[in-house]
Order: structure tokens, then sequence, then C-alpha cells
């Protein structure tokens, strides 16, 4: 989760932990808050969700469900 650490930030940031517990996935969910990493990334929009390096979402805080969706979508999308 990338992000300012506003309460959007906290609620993607549970949401995805809880999408990657459901899923009995093996996964390191993490909050970054370091605005430089933001730019670095080009997100302009908070919060954001990055996946293997890859920016999935950002603007807007989906539910566990829709990260769920989202996580297992991505793998396949290689």
């Amino acid at each position: 989760m990338l992000g300012p650490g506003c309460a959007r930030c906290q609620t993607l940031y549970e949401h995805a932990r809880q999408a990657v517990d459901e899923l009995g996935l093996d996964a390191e969910v993490r909050k970054v808050e370091d605005l430089s990493e933001l730019v670095a990334r080009r997100i302009w929009a908070t919060p954001a969700l990055v996946v293997d390096g890859q920016v999935v979402l950002a603007g807007h805080v989906p539910t566990a469900s829709r990260i769920r969706e989202l996580l297992v979508e991505v793998p396949a999308q290689r």
C-alpha cells in the first residue's frame, strides 16, 4: 500500500491484509508512506496498491473481496 498515511490508506492496508490472509498467501503486506516513492511510481491519486511491483489500483479503497480478485488476477496477467 502506498499513500501518505491517511485513514483511507489505513483502510486499504487492512483490506489488503485481510485478502492475503483469506487467500492463505505467503505474502508481505507493507505500508509505504514515503512521498518520494509515490512520485517515483507516478502515483498521483492515493491510496495505491502495488502487487509484485505493479500498480493495480490507485485513488480508491476497494473491499477486501475486490482485492482478493486482484491478487488472483495479477499472476494470471503474466
